[in-house]
């Protein structure tokens, strides 16, 4: 058996007609479509029923076995209205009961109702499905629901109206500019600088980095972690440092009186640089042990940390220094010196490795088994 099911997804027909649904039989159906073309002539799902019945029949009129009827959601979300819409279809196929299978041709009037179409299709075969609009307003309905539902996206909103909302700004604005003796030019260049920088953002998909980013940042306030002070400490130590490994390479080249081969202004740079970076690195990394002590996740291996900063940064000390002539600022080293700062260097990483581990391996942590 065949049933030619017509959708109205938000209620229309129980709301202007105050006809209780499913409506099941073509007169029936006829009647309905009749007094809801009464209560408002310019409804969709007028067409729809009234199609309903035409295909009822000129199905019926091939010796079909069909049946019509009409079955309605609610004026509400899509979910809610999909669910009543099945409880709807339920009622219908109880009462065509005959013991063999139902198969549906359903009519709809656009894109919104056919959101349904999973849920009949859960209950029952479907064999084809019509979509009926005015010829006068072809896909009208369709591109409205669309647009409505670009619209109702934050996401997809965000990413349409802003650009389009600061592209229409742009001629006010350089007009408003002048009016104030402010170069139009500059403005111009402002705001087209923002929406590539946003375009960029979004292209590049940067958002989710972003958000991820001020999470984070708000965790550390709120839980009062230590590695916030100790990291922007060691923020403005790193500054420092670039700018000493700076002024160390204009020393040299004061020095030698000649312009630096790219080798020597390297080893500049790092002999001035270093000796800062390794007390933001130490820096940095009490921090670190020290909320993990606060959060009881401490272990001895922890302590390695500063140390290895320290032993990294005393060797490439004294390997640059190595590399550089005499200078104000310069620790300029010979060969014996290179071993044993070297070696010191080396002392410091395998001493504590050797001490901590064996610290963690007689004394307890406070890290959770």
């Amino acid at each position: 058996m065949l049933l030619v099911l017509c959708v109205d997804l938000d209620d229309d027909l129980g709301r202007k007609t105050g006809i209780p649904t499913p409506v099941i039989g073509a007169d029936d159906v006829t009647e309905a479509a009749v007094a809801l073309a009464t209560a408002d002539p310019e409804d969709s799902d007028v067409n729809v029923l009234f199609q309903g019945v035409n295909v009822h029949d000129e199905l019926a009129a091939e010796g079909e076995a069909v049946e019509v009827a009409a079955v309605t959601g609610v004026d509400g979300p899509d979910v809610k209205a999909n669910r009543a819409v099945g409880q709807e279809v339920d009622r219908v196929l109880a009462e065509l009961s005959t013991g063999e299978e139902i198969s549906a041709v359903v009519i709809t009037d656009g894109a919104q109702d056919e959101s349904v179409l999973p849920v009949i299709r859960s209950r029952m075969p479907i064999d084809g499905m019509r979509r009926v609009v005015v010829r006068q307003a072809q896909d009208l309905e369709s591109l409205y629901y669309t647009i409505k539902q670009v619209l109702a996206d934050p996401e997809t909103r965000g990413t349409i109206l802003i650009p389009l909302g600061v592209v229409l700004l742009i001629y006010p604005l350089v007009v408003v500019a002048n009016l104030f003796d402010v170069a139009g030019a500059a403005v111009l260049g402002i705001l087209s600088g923002a929406v590539g920088l946003y375009s960029l953002f979004r292209g590049l998909g940067l958002e989710d980095t972003v958000d991820g980013t001020a999470e984070t940042v708000r965790n550390v306030l709120y839980t009062g972690r230590v590695t916030l002070v100790t990291y922007v400490v060691a923020l403005a130590l790193v500054v420092v440092g670039g700018v000493q490994g700076i002024d160390t390479v204009d020393v040299v080249r004061s020095a030698q009186g000649s312009p630096l081969a790219a080798g020597t202004a390297v080893a500049a740079f790092v002999h001035g640089f270093v000796q800062w970076l390794g007390v933001a690195g130490v820096t940095s990394s009490l921090g670190q042990i020290t909320d993990e002590y606060l959060a009881g996740r401490f272990r001895w291996r922890y302590l390695n940390a500063p140390f290895y900063v320290a032993a990294i940064a005393v060797v490439l000390f004294a390997v640059s220094g190595f590399f550089l002539p005499d200078a104000p600022g310069v620790t300029a080293l010979g060969l014996s010196e290179l071993a044993m700062a070297l070696a010191a260097g080396t002392l410091i990483g395998v001493l504590s490795t050797l001490t901590f581990a064996v610290a963690e391996s007689q004394l307890p942590s406070t890290e959770p088994v």
